[in-house]
């Protein structure tokens, strides 16, 4: 029985190496498989049995193309043999891979198929040589980032940017020991020491505040010192305040955005932001301002026709956004007017209105923006600003 179940395996197996390539021809086959054990060996019997053959219909009565699934059994599928050790550790015969075989070949597809991710690049801090846009962002955010002296000056409450120049110019500021005569020295209050005139300057800044103020008649809008009526002076309170509110913290120096005569009532906004009243003051923002002008004597037609056809201040031609004679109040037996610009040339509305032929009686700002001024906001008060408001003013 040994004999006869060695000599089937290795006709087995090398007829299954010998007809590798025309295994898979062969038709559908059957095996059986039987084992017997004794005390001194065991031994495997293979008893294989190949149906006959069929006999191959010609291709014109199939209406196959010749050699056209050869390969192919009576159900259409593809057979290879697989001989595996079973859970009793006996071979075994079987149609299909084993489980192990099918793993491997599934988790092999699926690290072939699955491309690693490309590390995302880092941001990239060499500073760049054409744009200009990209200079000036690399400059902001990469390249230093201290404050331009002169600047630094102002915000601490110093002086004003142009006297922070003129304190530097003249010797008077020092910084880690040497005098610096370069405004666009650029410094951090925090690591440097920063002496002026003598006084070592506050290591902290002083936090940025805006305020819409409702300016009251007589009152200029200047920071000067010597001014007893600058629209600074109605914050002296809430300054003098500061050191309990705010304590190590130095004051922050406060000036106006922009200006308003000192016969304009109104709207006017007060901050210690360089950078915003910058660019809220500059042209390019374009920002509308409405005023409410009191006349003396009646408006006809062809006066708001000669204030929309606008004048030339400074040698700009002035054209106002919008001019609207509004409805005659009880209380109020003087005309008035509402007049939008833009423009934000000196005098401009009351330029208009002169232009046409009227004179002003009184002259209030009432809108910056989107931001309006409040309605129960007094004479002379102010109050501070919240960042929907600063969305407001652009």
């Amino acid at each position: 029985m040994a004999a006869l179940s060695s000599l089937s395996f290795r006709y087995f197996s090398r007829s299954f190496l010998t007809h590798t390539s025309s295994f898979r021809r062969l038709p559908r086959f059957t095996c059986s498989l039987s084992s017997s054990s004794s005390s001194s060996s065991s031994s495997l019997e293979f008893n294989i049995t190949f149906a006959p053959p069929k006999p191959k219909p010609k291709p014109e009565e199939s209406g196959l193309i010749p050699g056209a699934g050869d390969e192919l059994d009576d159900d259409g599928q593809l057979f290879i043999p697989w001989i595996v050790r079973g859970e009793d550790g006996n071979f075994r015969l079987q149609a299909h891979p084993p489980e192990s075989i099918l793993r491997a070949m599934a988790n092999s597809e699926t690290d072939t198929s699955t491309k690693k991710k490309k590390p995302k690049a880092e941001k990239s801090t060499a500073e760049p040589k054409h744009s200009k846009a990209a200079r000036r962002f690399y400059n902001e955010n990469f390249k230093d980032s201290g404050m331009r002296l002169s600047k630094v000056l102002a915000a601490a409450g110093v002086a004003s940017r142009r006297s922070s120049e003129e304190l530097i110019f003249e010797g008077k500021v020092t910084v880690n020991g040497s005098v610096c005569n370069t405004p666009q020295t650029r410094v951090d209050p925090a690591k440097d020491v920063i002496y002026v005139n003598g006084n070592r300057l506050p290591k902290k800044q002083p936090p940025k505040v805006y305020f819409a103020l409702n300016k009251p008649k007589g009152y200029i809008c200047s920071s000067g010192e010597k001014e007893s009526k600058s629209v600074i002076s109605l914050f002296d309170d809430y300054l003098k305040n500061w050191g309990k509110r705010n304590p190590g913290i130095p004051k922050p120096r406060l000036f106006t955005v922009g200006r308003l005569d000192v016969a304009t009532t109104g709207l006017i906004i007060v901050t210690n932001d360089g950078d915003f009243a910058q660019r809220l003051s500059h042209p390019s923002s374009n920002l509308s301002k409405e005023y409410i002008a009191i006349i003396d004597g009646v408006v006809h037609k062809r006066h708001l026709v000669a204030i929309s056809e606008g004048t030339t201040i400074e040698g700009v031609h002035c054209i106002p956004d919008a001019v609207e004679l509004l409805p005659h109040q009880s209380d109020a037996p003087r005309a008035r007017l509402r007049i939008v610009v833009h423009e934000g040339r000196k005098h401009e509305v009351r330029e208009l209105v002169k232009n046409a032929g009227l004179e002003i009686h009184s002259l209030k700002r009432v809108r910056i923006g989107s931001f309006k001024l409040p309605s129960d906001l007094g004479i002379g008060k102010h109050i501070e600003l919240k960042p929907t408001d600063l969305k407001a003013l652009g």
